[in-house]
C-alpha cells in the first residue's frame, strides 16, 4: 500500500492577532491522499500569541474503507500566511510556500521517544529550509509530566488544542464496547489536551455517534398506529346493528381510519426501503416519509482524563425539535391546535354525544384494562385447576392469591359512571329506540330515529332501561371469585394439620352459600364449575365494557371528523420523534450506570429525569415548533421502560423493542445475559421503570428579541413554571441517601425557581441551572433547537467547557480559546458538515450580534447557508 502526495496549499489558513500582523509564523497542513482516494484535514482557525518556534497541533483523519498502515504515508507542508485581511479569513493576501517533509506511519512507530525531527525541504527538494518535530500522542492513561519536554513559550502560545481526529471510534473504553456498538453507529472522536489552574494537562475526548433508533423505533410506532386503528375498526364493527345515524357516523370513521392507516402503511414500506446514515439530517426535516423519523438525532460523550482522578463522563443527546415539519406551523402547533379544536367541539357537537378528553382517555384505559387482565385471569385460572389436579395445596393458595388480586383489580377498573352511562348512550343508539315522550330528530338527519342530543342535554336517559343491570354483571364476577375462595378453604380443612403448613387464606363473606355433594372427591372436579363460571362472568363483562367504551370513542371521533384525526396524526409524529430520542437517551444512561448500583437503586425505586433544553424562539414558525414540543414531550409520561435478558448476544437481540398503544407505551430494553445478571432483583423480575420528562425553553436568537419587545412569551414562562414544578415534585419525592445529603442540590432549585418567574430577556441562567440540576439527579440530558444543528452546537460546546472550568479546573484565562476550539474543531462542526455538505454554522453577523455572547461561534466558522 503506497500513499499519494499532493499538497493543498489554499488550504492553509491562520488568524494573526492584528498586534502580530508583522510576525512570520507559518502554519502546518498535513495532508494525505491515498489511490482513488483524496482526502484531507483542513488546519484549525485560532488565535495564537506570537512565537518563533509554535507548536502546531492537528490531526489526519483516516476513513474506515482506507485504515492507516505502516506504509502510510504523511506529507507535512509549512506556509507563510503574511498580511492577513482582518475582515476576510478566507481569502488571505498573501500565502507563501516554506516547505515540507515526508514520513511514514512506521517512521513515527519505531522512532525514539515517539519522536521524529524531519527537515523541511524546498520545492525541489534540494535545501533544507528548516525542521519539524512531530510527536506521537499517546491516547491512553496520562502522567503528570507527559508535556513537561514543551517548552515555556510554546506553553504561552498553546494552552488548548485539537491533538487528535477520527472518524472511528477506538477501542479504549466502554464508549465502544460491544453493548454499545448495537444501539450507536459512526462514531466520530475528538481529543484535546487542556491546562488545568495548577498547570497541569487534561485530556479531554468528545465522541459523537448516530442511533440506530432514529428509525428503528418509529417503524415499531408505526406497526402499531396500524394495529391499533385496525382493532379500532373491528371493535366499530363489532358494535352490532345501530340506527342509520350511528351507523352512518361509525361508516365515515371507519373511512376516516382506513385512510389513516393507508397513509401509515406507505410510510412504513418507504422507511423500510432506507439504508445507510442512522440519522435524518436537518435539509429533510420537512420530507414527507421521514416525518416521523427524529431530526440530527445523536448522542454526544465528553470523557475527561486528570491525573491522579478517576475519568468522568457527560453525555448529553442532541436531537431537532419534535414537530411535524412536513404538515407545517401556519395554524400553531399542537398545544394551541389541540385547544382550540376542544373548544369548536364543545359547540358543535349537535351530531353525537360530547365526552370530555377525560372520558375518552377513560375509555381507552378501561379498554386497555380489560383487554390486558382478561387472558391474565384466564390463564390463572387455569393454573389454579392444574395445582388441584396434583392436589398441591401451596400451589393452590399460591395461584389463588394472584388470581383474587388480578380479578379484584379488573372490578375495579370497571366500577366506573362511565361505563354505565355508555352503556345507556348505546341503548339508546340501537334501531327501534324512541323516547317515550317524543320523537326526536337531529337538524339533518331527518329520516332516522335519533337518541344523539345537543350538547347541554349531556347523557340521555330512559327509566325502561334497566340501568342496575350492569351492577349485577360485574358483581357477578365477585361473586364467582368468594364462591372459588370459599372451595379452596374447603378442601383445605380437609387436608391434615401440618406444622409446617403457612397460615391459611381469610375467608370471604359469601354472596351464596357453596356447598359440595363430593367433599372427599377429587379437587378439580369440585374447582372446576366455579372456575368455569368465574371466566364466564369475566368474559360477558369484557363484550359489554368494551362496546360501552368502543362506543365512547366512536363519539369521540364522530365529534372530531376530519380535524381531529388529522391532529392524532400530527400527535403521532411529534410523538414517534420525541419517543426516539428518549429511548436513545435512556439506553444511553442505562450504559453508562451499568456499574453504579446508586443509579440502579434510584431507577427502579423512583425513576429518571429526562430534561429536554430547547432554544427555539416565540415568535413565527417556531412558536408553532415549541406548541409541538411542548405536546410531544408531555405525552412521554405515557412510557415506561423494562429491561429484558437478550436471547443471544448478537447486535439483532439488543435492540429495544416498543410493545402498547398509544395510551402507555413499553419500551423493551434488552441486555446480554451477563449484564442482565448483575441488575438489582425488582429490574429482573421486569418492574416498570418510569421516566419524568421536563423541557425548558429560552429563545437566543434575533427572533426572540422581536418576541422579547412586541411579542407575546406567555407560552415560554408557562412551559418553564409548569416543568419546574414538575422536576421540584420530583425532587422531594427522592428519599435516597444520596441526594439527601447534597444540600446544594435544594438551592440550585430554589435559585431556578426564582429564574422562571423573573421577567428577564433570554435568561439562559435557567438553561444552565436545569441542566445542572438534571446531571446531579442522575437525569437524562437532551439540546434541542430547530434541527439541532447550529444554536444546539452552541449550546453543548459552552456546557462542556463549563464543565471542564467548574468540575475539572480548566484554566479560566484560557475558557474561550477551549469553547472555540471545540466549536471550530470539535465534534460539533462535524455534525453540520454530516447535515449540509458545508463547515460552516448557518449564522450570519446580524443574526449573531442579537445572540448572547457565550453562544457566539468563532470568526471564520458561520456564514449564510441553507440548513
Amino acid at each position: 500500500f503506497k500513499g499519494i502526495l499532493r499538497d493543498f496549499g489554499n488550504k492553509a489558513r491562520y488568524l494573526l492577532p492584528q498586534s502580530q500582523m508583522n510576525l512570520r509564523i507559518p502554519f502546518v497542513c498535513l495532508c494525505v491522499q491515498y489511490v482513488n482516494y483524496r482526502m484531507f484535514c483542513e488546519p484549525m482557525l485560532t488565535s495564537i500569541s506570537g512565537s518563533r518556534d509554535p507548536l502546531f497541533l492537528t490531526g489526519v483523519t483516516f476513513p474506515p474503507e482506507y485504515p492507516a498502515s505502516p506504509e502510510t504515508l504523511v506529507k507535512l507542508t509549512v506556509y507563510d500566511v503574511r498580511d492577513k485581511a482582518r475582515d476576510n479569513v478566507s481569502k488571505p493576501q498573501s500565502v507563501s510556500f516554506l516547505g515540507s517533509a515526508t514520513f511514514s506511519v512506521s517512521d513515527l512507530l519505531r522512532s525514539k521517544d515517539d519522536q521524529l525531527t524531519l527537515n523541511l525541504r524546498s520545492s525541489d527538494g534540494v535545501l533544507a529550509v528548516g525542521t519539524v518535530l512531530v510527536s506521537r500522542v499517546n491516547m491512553g492513561e496520562m502522567e503528570e509530566g507527559d508535556m513537561d519536554h514543551i517548552t515555556a513559550d510554546v506553553q504561552q502560545a498553546q494552552k488548548c488544542t485539537l491533538v487528535c481526529e477520527s472518524s472511528q471510534g477506538t477501542p479504549i473504553d466502554k464508549d465502544n464496547s460491544p453493548l454499545t456498538g448495537a444501539v450507536f453507529k459512526n462514531p466520530v472522536c475528538k481529543v484535546y489536551k487542556f491546562q488545568t489552574v495548577d498547570s497541569k494537562w487534561m485530556l479531554v475526548r468528545e465522541q459523537m455517534e448516530e442511533c440506530t433508533l432514529s428509525f428503528s423505533i418509529p417503524r415499531q410506532l408505526l406497526h402499531l398506529y396500524i394495529q391499533e386503528d385496525m382493532r379500532r375498526i373491528q371493535e366499530l364493527r363489532d358494535l352490532g346493528e345501530l340506527s342509520p345515524h350511528w351507523d352512518n357516523l361509525r361508516k365515515e370513521v371507519i373511512g376516516r381510519y382506513g385512510q389513516v392507516i393507508a397513509a401509515y402503511q406507505e410510510t412504513l414500506a418507504e422507511l423500510n426501503k432506507i439504508t445507510g446514515p442512522s440519522f435524518k439530517p436537518s435539509c429533510s426535516k420537512a420530507q414527507r416519509y421521514l416525518e416521523f423519523i427524529p431530526i440530527n438525532l445523536h448522542t454526544q460523550r465528553m470523557r475527561v482524563t486528570c491525573p491522579r482522578q478517576t475519568d468522568a463522563f457527560y453525555d448529553v443527546i442532541t436531537v431537532g425539535a419534535p414537530a411535524a415539519h412536513f404538515q407545517g406551523f401556519k395554524g400553531g402547533g399542537l398545544q394551541r391546535l389541540l385547544s382550540r379544536h376542544e373548544a369548536e367541539k364543545k359547540s358543535t357537537a349537535y351530531q353525537c354525544i360530547y365526552y370530555s378528553p377525560e372520558h375518552t382517555a377513560k375509555a381507552q384505559e378501561v379498554l386497555h384494562s380489560v383487554g390486558h387482565l382478561q387472558p391474565l385471569i384466564s390463564g390463572l385460572a387455569d393454573q389454579l385447576l392444574q395445582a388441584a389436579q396434583q392436589h398441591s395445596m401451596a400451589g393452590l393458595r399460591e395461584a389463588l392469591k394472584t388470581l383474587a388480586g388480578k380479578t379484584e383489580q379488573f372490578v375495579h377498573a370497571l366500577k366506573d359512571e362511565l361505563v354505565k352511562s355508555a352503556l345507556l348512550a348505546l341503548h339508546t343508539a340501537q334501531p327501534g329506540y324512541v323516547t317515550k315522550n317524543q320523537n326526536q330528530t337531529l337538524p339533518g338527519h331527518q329520516d332516522s330515529p335519533v337518541a344523539p342530543l345537543k350538547r347541554q342535554d349531556s347523557i340521555p336517559c330512559h327509566k325502561e332501561y334497566d340501568e342496575e343491570e350492569w351492577d349485577r354483571v360485574w358483581a357477578d364476577v365477585a361473586k364467582s371469585l368468594n364462591c372459588v375462595i370459599a372451595m379452596v378453604d374447603k378442601l383445605q380443612e380437609q387436608e391434615p394439620i401440618n406444622n409446617n403448613q403457612e397460615q391459611p387464606i381469610p375467608k370471604q363473606v359469601l354472596a351464596d352459600v357453596i356447598t359440595s355433594h363430593n367433599p372427599e372427591g377429587d379437587w378439580r372436579e369440585q374447582l372446576c364449575p366455579l372456575v368455569v363460571r368465574l371466566k364466564e362472568c369475566v368474559a360477558e363483562v369484557v363484550v359489554r365494557a368494551r362496546r360501552a367504551m368502543t362506543f365512547v370513542l366512536l363519539q369521540e371521533a364522530a365529534c372530531s371528523i376530519p380535524q381531529g384525526l388529522f391532529l392524532k396524526q400530527r400527535r403521532d409524529v411529534v410523538f414517534s420523534q420525541a419517543l426516539a430520542a428518549l429511548a436513545c437517551g435512556f439506553v444511553m444512561r442505562l450504559y453508562a450506570g451499568m456499574e453504579d448500583k446508586g443509579f440502579l437503586r434510584q431507577l427502579h425505586l423512583v425513576g429518571l429525569v429526562a430534561q429536554f433544553e430547547s432554544l427555539l424562539s416565540t415568535y413565527s414558525e417556531e412558536i408553532g415548533m415549541l406548541e409541538d414540543m411542548e405536546v410531544g414531550i408531555s405525552d412521554l409520561h405515557r412510557v415506561a421502560f423494562k429491561i429484558t435478558q437478550a436471547k443471544t448476544d448478537d447486535p439483532c437481540d439488543l435492540q429495544p423493542v416498543v410493545i402498547g398503544r398509544r395510551d402507555h407505551y413499553t419500551v423493551e430494553v434488552p441486555l446480554p445475559r451477563l449484564a442482565f445478571q448483575t441488575l438489582p432483583h425488582e429490574i429482573k423480575e421486569g418492574k416498570a421503570l418510569q421516566v419524568y420528562p421536563v423541557l425548558f425553553n429560552v429563545g437566543i436568537n434575533e427572533q426572540q428579541t422581536i418576541a422579547d419587545r412586541f411579542g407575546d412569551i406567555s407560552l415560554q414562562e408557562r412551559i418553564n413554571q409548569r416543568n419546574f414544578e414538575i422536576l421540584d415534585s420530583y425532587y422531594k419525592s427522592l428519599s435516597l441517601p444520596c441526594f439527601q445529603t447534597q444540600m446544594d442540590l435544594k438551592d440550585l432549585l430554589g435559585t431556578l425557581g426564582q429564574n422562571v418567574v423573573t421577567k428577564k430577556r433570554k435568561n439562559v441562567e435557567i438553561l444552565w441551572l436545569a441542566g445542572t440540576i438534571c446531571r446531579r439527579l442522575n437525569g437524562i440530558r437532551f439540546t434541542s433547537c430547530k434541527s439541532a444543528k447550529d444554536r444546539t452546537s452552541m449550546s453543548v460546546t459552552l456546557e462542556q467547557c463549563a464543565l471542564l472550568r467548574d468540575e475539572h479546573q480548566l484554566n479560566k484565562d484560557y475558557f474561550i480559546r477551549a469553547l472555540d476550539c471545540m466549536r471550530r474543531e470539535g465534534c460539533r462542526i462535524e455534525n453540520v458538515q454530516k447535515n449540509i455538505k458545508c463547515r460552516k454554522y448557518a449564522f450570519n453577523m446580524l443574526q449573531l450580534m442579537a445572540f448572547p455572547k457565550i453562544y457566539r461561534p468563532p470568526e471564520g466558522t458561520y456564514g449564510k447557508v441553507d440548513s
